[in-house]
């Protein structure tokens, strides 16, 4: 016999995009039904579970109504304190501290924008995800985006025609991990889809009239298969193109499987050189497109990598063959700069101030052209 799972309040998941740091998190899954990926330690020892939809429908309908008390005390001018707004009951429910954290986050950043958690809330019977969305609509009509994760492999089965439902009842952005185009690459890290798939998926999205955000990560193929993963990558983006190509450079989680294979000896880890050499390689050949590239993580040696292709192709690439012309002191100047803050971009390394904070720290941390590698990937660990 089904045990009723019963509703213990309002949810959020432990993660959402960058792009999604305003939007009020409305979780409908939990953790990731596929989970295998290991590059990635972020729901390793966690269970899939789809929520009760009557259970987000409770968690939405928490949130408004946190949100008119909020709006109802401004609008009077007699704000009242967090203690007090929590001290509220919502009409046949009790008081939820996680929603009221969620609604005043949410009225403060202007209420724009929701995003549907967590890694793969598509898998969803259509109707279910489309009852929460036309919900969502209700409760939110200020709302201009909602957005949600999901793999290829499940936009694949879903149907046009329920994609455009989807569509016309609020859903209209999409992250896809694509992570690499190359189907060796995508067998190696487990990724449980290829890159057929991959271009199926991204086109049904865009024929849904769907945003679409595609993630390419580089360094995910190591030193064996670096060029492929570049080059079949740019291929699988140039046959879809996505209104945005978001990068995220591979770092190693320590829970992360390949984290473990690297530390074996069994996974070749590039260092930053050669991990620009692919951003460049993967940037030359896209073309024929005119997506929006954003390097909008912390993971990312050059946030200059940002604008519009085909015509700002150039400006982006610039700064990544200026980096790969210098000699290797310089490099490591920069790199370590960058991955502690003593610089913030590319051109810094011509500013005499920020060239001696960086020079100061690489003194620090006993840097040189042939260790430096080294010292970024424990920098790095703070920021996975």
């Amino acid at each position: 016999m089904k045990t009723i799972e019963p509703y213990r309040g309002f949810e959020q998941g432990p993660i959402r995009p960058p792009s999604e740091a305003e939007s009020l998190l409305v979780r409908i899954s939990r953790n990731c039904p596929w989970n295998r990926c290991t590059f990635c330690g972020l729901y390793k020892d966690t269970t899939f579970s789809l929520r009760p939809v009557d259970h987000v429908i409770r968690d939405i309908d928490t949130v408004r109504f946190y949100v008119d008390a909020i709006e109802s005390s401004r609008k009077s001018g007699n704000l009242i304190s967090q203690r007090d707004l929590y001290s509220l009951t919502p009409e046949g429910g009790k008081s939820d501290m996680q929603a009221l954290h969620a609604a005043t986050g949410f009225v403060a950043s202007g209420m724009g924008s929701i995003f549907i958690q967590d890694g793969n809330s598509l898998v969803l019977k259509p109707e279910d995800i489309i009852t929460i969305l036309q919900h969502l609509k209700e409760a939110f009509p200020m709302v201009k985006r909602v957005t949600s994760y999901a793999r290829s492999q499940t936009i694949a089965k879903i149907s046009d025609k329920n994609l455009c439902r989807m569509a016309s009842a609020g859903l209209n952005r999409i992250h896809i991990g694509m992570e690499s185009g190359s189907d060796n690459v995508l067998k190696m890290v487990k990724k449980g889809t290829n890159k057929k798939t991959q271009i199926i998926a991204g086109q049904k999205i865009k024929r849904a009239g769907i945003e679409l955000s595609e993630y390419f990560m580089p360094g995910l193929g190591g030193k064996t298969l670096t060029r492929e993963n570049g080059i079949e990558t740019a291929d699988a983006i140039n046959q879809i193109n996505p209104d945005f190509i978001r990068l995220r450079t591979l770092a190693l989680p320590p829970a992360a499987p390949l984290t473990e294979q690297f530390n074996q000896g069994k996974f070749d880890k590039m260092g930053e050189v050669d991990t620009a050499r692919e951003l460049l390689l993967f940037l030359e050949n896209l073309t024929g497109i005119d997506s929006t590239i954003r390097s909008d993580h912390v993971l990312n040696l050059f946030p200059e990598v940002d604008g519009v292709l085909p015509g700002d192709k150039e400006k982006m690439m610039q700064p990544v063959r200026e980096f790969l012309e210098l000699d290797s002191r310089e490099q490591m100047i920069f790199c370590i700069g960058r991955r502690t803050h003593r610089m913030a971009r590319f051109s810094d390394l011509s500013n005499p101030i920020q060239r001696d904070y960086a020079l100061q720290i690489c003194s620090e941390l006993n840097a040189t052209p042939e260790n430096f590698d080294v010292i970024i990937d424990s920098i790095t660990q703070r920021f996975i």
